[in-house]
């Protein structure tokens, strides 16, 4: 029989067996697997989502297929009763929900690109400012982003009021021809902006884009200093323009930015909720609906109906599933043919 000899280091031959290399995955102090390491790390927070977030959302679903009422809350709950499609079918058929997905869209398309344009535009200039002015007009502006909507919309019910709002205040002060020429009268006292499903919605724009345009201006910026300044001399050079520059250097570099601002502000702006019902003085004015209101005020007022709410909200998540789950595929098509 043969025997396997190995070479010692002093030049001399060893008569032990070779050792066999383990190809076994390297394991960590604990015992782990390398390969297991960030899952254990991502499990904590998949359960938060999971426990805030996936049943939350799990409970509107079985909800929607179900009459719960005051009798289903109460101290002794009584059993809900299964009502299948029911609610989706009086949800499509009634007449409150075309104007409601009417407000919510235009709503949405209007406000979605006001912010977007007016971010963008801030950026740059805050990406053509010194550090210390741009540091200043950041710290500004991002007072109105932390403001919480609850707030926001109060300051901009006092402005716009028909008795004591500033904007009137100020509308009356324009000379009665520039006025009249312009907004087609002259007196603007007791303007009821409060009272009109359109006038409110031009108040709810405002209030919206004026909270939100901060987060855009601030994530363009972030986006601008990661750009080559090499790229804008050499334009700069070849004699380009402005609008010739952002269209051919800063849009295509900043395009996966543009892209998931889009998607957070359509998710934002789709599901707005509390400036409508402060501005709109709560449930009563039903021709200013948005889903979100519509929702609320179906699960919440006497007689409360949580599962037609639930089916409601159930609809609206869906709307904005699928507008994002488009876009997204849109992008990951950019992306591959790239």
């Amino acid at each position: 029989m043969a025997q396997t000899s190995t070479v010692a280091r002093g030049g001399g031959k060893s008569s032990a067996p070779a050792r066999r290399r383990s190809h076994r995955p390297p394991r960590r102090p604990g015992g782990l697997p390398a390969w297991v390491v960030p899952y254990a790390l991502l499990l904590p927070g998949l359960l938060v989502i999971a426990i805030l977030l996936l049943y939350p959302l799990y409970q509107m679903v079985d909800m929607s297929f179900h009459k719960v009422g005051l009798r289903q809350i109460r101290p002794n709950p009584q059993p809900a009763e299964f009502l299948g499609m029911d609610n989706y079918t009086q949800v499509f058929q009634s007449d409150l929900f075309w104007t409601s997905l009417r407000n919510t869209v235009m709503f949405a398309l209007i406000t979605v690109a006001l912010t977007l344009v007016g971010g963008t535009l801030v950026g740059l200039l805050l990406h053509k400012l010194g550090k210390k002015m741009s540091t200043f007009v950041i710290v500004g502006i991002m007072a109105a982003w932390a403001t919480p909507p609850t707030a926001t919309a109060i300051i901009w019910k006092w402005l716009f009021d028909a008795d004591a709002g500033v904007v009137n205040w100020a509308l009356n002060l324009l000379p009665d021809w520039l006025s009249s020429l312009v907004f087609g009268r002259a007196d603007w006292s007791g303007q009821p902006w409060l009272n009109d499903p359109t006038t409110i919605y031009l108040v709810l724009i405002i209030a919206v884009v004026w909270a939100s345009f901060p987060f855009i201006a601030v994530s363009v910026l972030a986006g601008l200093k990661s750009i080559p300044s090499e790229l804008y001399e050499a334009a700069r050079v070849d004699g380009s323009t402005p609008t010739r520059t952002f269209r051919k250097i800063t849009f295509p570099l900043l395009k996966p930015v543009f892209s998931v601002l889009l998607v957070l502000s359509v998710i934002w702006d789709f599901k707005v909720f509390t400036q409508l019902y402060v501005l709109a003085g709560g449930t009563t004015n039903r021709d200013s609906f948005n889903l979100s209101l519509w929702a609320y005020t179906e699960a919440f007022s006497a007689p409360p109906k949580m599962g037609f709410g639930a089916a409601i909200a159930v609809i609206l998540t869906v709307i904005m599933l699928l507008i994002t789950a488009v876009y997204v595929r849109q992008i990951v098509k950019t992306e591959d043919v790239r």
